[in-house]
């Protein structure tokens, strides 16, 4: 039995003798590879702070003191150290054990994080809860230096090293966040990695001057000048000046040094960063190689680090083919993201254009608000985040940018169900937000052949604009119209929709018409502006309408096309949504099933509405399925 495999609680991990804690590591990261090459995951962040959670999980109880991850990506070893080594056989799969924070699925996971940069503010949050309350217990927060390009890390730290709060703050300092960092903190790490030699320097100087006669005096006399030449690699650092007590850096992957640190740390009883050195991908040579591939995985070969999927093409790569194509018939045209180059597909972009690509790290709201800028002064950006991180940037896109009808692109990708990620992950809001704002136009491309042109339509746009495509491949659906089309025609029923939930209505219809059911689907194009003349005629016709969309209910596309032509005539409404409520993590296919948004869903809510006893009714009805 590996010693893993003893450790069902943290008692056990405590009471572990130091000298097998490396080999602990080992065997965390072994099983991190293995497990991780056949159900996914964050693989390379994992590797990188093993030894940091098993020192963390020796002076921490994290059922009560509180361990606060940023982001929550990184949590895989301490859910194994946690009792649930045996829940990663069906990983991140439906009903199974999450890859983020989950407070519901263990006392403990302290806080849900699956954004960046949000660990300080939480971690200070709970400190303050337990000064008001009397209670005692040790809180931490885990960052990885790149949720330091992000403004709320610093929000954090400014008040955290005021508070006084006895916390900790470790800094996984890995020089990545998902790509290589930017940016001048990036540099600024860099420059503290300096700090061991200063001191190693340091203890030579003593040795040699102290037993000198006049040692004292000559120590005296050179103090000023050795000042100077510390402030010269070492300005008293930025973490210091914030309030905090700063240890480091330090190996990260040195446990015993590591579990030395976080008791000092601990012991200080003030705020304290502890700045930790580590490498992502540690243990795995492919990682160590390539830790941006590695960072997300799908199923992979263990011996040689090869993807068993096979590579298609998706649509980050449909939009990232064609905005180079168009930077290269338009000089204005520049872009933006958030720490995603890759992930949004702008690496070839980047490398055909780099004076005209812009990586701001993980700082949405900047990220717009500098697209604002370069709109103002007549470039044309397109700015690339996924739907649930462009969530932070709703301030900008009201304030920034649509107040000023300036034509900066939102190429919003990952748009409705993610799959594995979860709740923290799917972009089932943008519907909602995104129409909300006045000037905006928001177009929801099927196929690749719309998305590409979409995309030059949004560029030939004088004003905001929006352009929202799912995380994967094109469906059954290839075809491209940018109006309003009756994709198929019928007398019994409407079905409308936006987006690639057209194929799997489509496939309702087909199961609909082996029924007898002659169903007449619309597919719109845009849901900002919302045309509705072609659904009003149709349901003139059919007298019923079934509106399928991947988004929350409340203020959503399917919502306002009902309040439109309710206006105008009576007529049965049924709304298939994704329900009022986070969807949780699972394969795209079982989150479709459990919200009947799959085709036999569909046609069934479609079914119910079509031949049900009662006459036309006013208010919406949603059919449970």
């Amino acid at each position: 039995m590996g010693i893993l495999d003893q450790l069902d609680t943290r008692g056990k991990l405590s009471e572990l003798a130091p000298d097998v804690l490396p080999s602990l590591c080992e065997e965390i990261r072994s099983f991190l590879v293995s497990n991780l090459a056949h159900t996914g995951g964050h693989l390379a962040s994992n590797l990188g702070v093993v030894e940091i959670t098993v020192a963390l999980h020796r002076v921490l109880d994290t059922a009560r003191d509180r361990l606060v991850f940023d982001v929550g990506h990184q949590c895989y070893t301490h859910k194994l150290l946690t009792g649930r080594k045996a829940l990663f056989d069906d990983f991140r799969s439906f009903g199974a054990l999450s890859g983020f924070p989950k407070p519901s699925e263990s006392i403990h996971d302290a806080f849900a994080t699956g954004h960046a940069s949000t660990a300080v503010s939480a971690a200070l949050g709970m400190a303050r809860a337990r000064t008001l309350m009397g209670e005692d217990y040790r809180v931490a927060a885990l960052l990885g230096d790149g949720a330091l390009t992000g403004g709320l890390a610093y929000e954090g730290l400014g008040d955290a090293g005021l508070s006084g709060e006895p916390m900790v703050v470790i800094l996984n300092d890995n020089g990545m966040s998902i790509t290589q960092n930017v940016g001048g903190i990036a540099r600024y790490l860099a420059r503290l990695r300096l700090k061991p030699q200063y001191f190693r320097a340091k203890k030579v100087y003593h040795k040699i001057v102290d037993p000198l006669p006049g040692g004292k005096r000559f120590d005296r006399f050179v103090r000023r000048i050795k000042t100077a030449v510390k402030d010269a690699y070492l300005p008293s650092t930025f973490f210091e000046s914030m309030g905090f007590a700063y240890l480091g850096p330090a190996d990260g992957h040195d446990v015993h040094n590591v579990e030395r640190l976080l008791k000092i740390a601990l012991e200080l009883r003030r705020p304290v960063l502890l700045h930790l050195v580590t490498q992502k991908g540690r243990g795995y040579a492919p990682a160590e190689q390539n830790p941006s591939d590695f960072h997300g995985v799908s199923p992979f070969e263990v011996a040689s680090g090869r993807s068993l999927g096979q590579k298609e093409t998706t649509f980050s790569d449909c939009f990232g083919q064609t905005l180079t194509e168009l930077a290269d018939k338009d000089a204005r045209v520049a872009a933006i993201t958030a720490a995603m180059r890759s992930g949004v597909g702008l690496s070839g972009f980047s490398q055909a254009y780099p004076e005209r690509f812009f990586d701001v790290g993980i700082a949405e709201s900047h990220a717009v608000t500098m697209a604002a800028g370069l709109a103002k002064q007549g470039m044309r950006p397109v700015c690339a985040v996924y739907s649930t991180f462009l969530q932070r940037a709703y301030d900008q896109i009201v304030h920034d940018v649509a107040l000023q009808e300036l034509p900066v692109v939102l190429a919003v990708d990952r748009a409705g169900m993610v799959g594995e990620d979860g709740e923290t992950h799917h972009g089932l809001f943008d519907p909602v937000f995104l129409c909300h704002v006045p000037h905006m136009t928001v177009w929801c491309p099927a196929s690749f052949a719309e998305l590409r042109a979409m995309l030059a339509a949004c560029l030939r746009t004088n004003g905001p604009s929006a352009l929202r495509y799912p995380r994967g491949k094109e469906g059954a659906y290839t075809a491209c119209h940018l109006e309003p089309t009756a994709l198929r025609e019928g007398k019994a029923i409407t079905l409308a929709t936006y987006g690639v939930t057209i194929n799997d209505t489509l496939a309702a219809a087909e199961l609909l018409a082996r029924e007898g059911i002659d169903a007449e689907v619309i597919k719109l194009p845009s849901v900002r502006p919302l045309e509705d003349a072609l659904v009003a005629a149709s349901v003139a016709k059919t007298g019923r309408l079934l509106f399928v969309e991947e988004c929350v209910p409340e203020g959503s596309p399917g919502q306002r096309l009902y309040a439109a032509l309710a206006q105008k005539r009576r007529f049965s409404f049924c709304h298939l949504h994704v329900g009022d409520r986070f969807l949780p993590h699972g394969s795209v296919r079982d989150l479709k099933t459990m919200c009947g948004l799959h085709p036999e869903g569909i046609a069934a809510a479609a079914r119910k509405l079509a031949r049900g006893a009662g006459g036309l009714v006013e208010m919406p009805m949603r059919i449970s399925v």
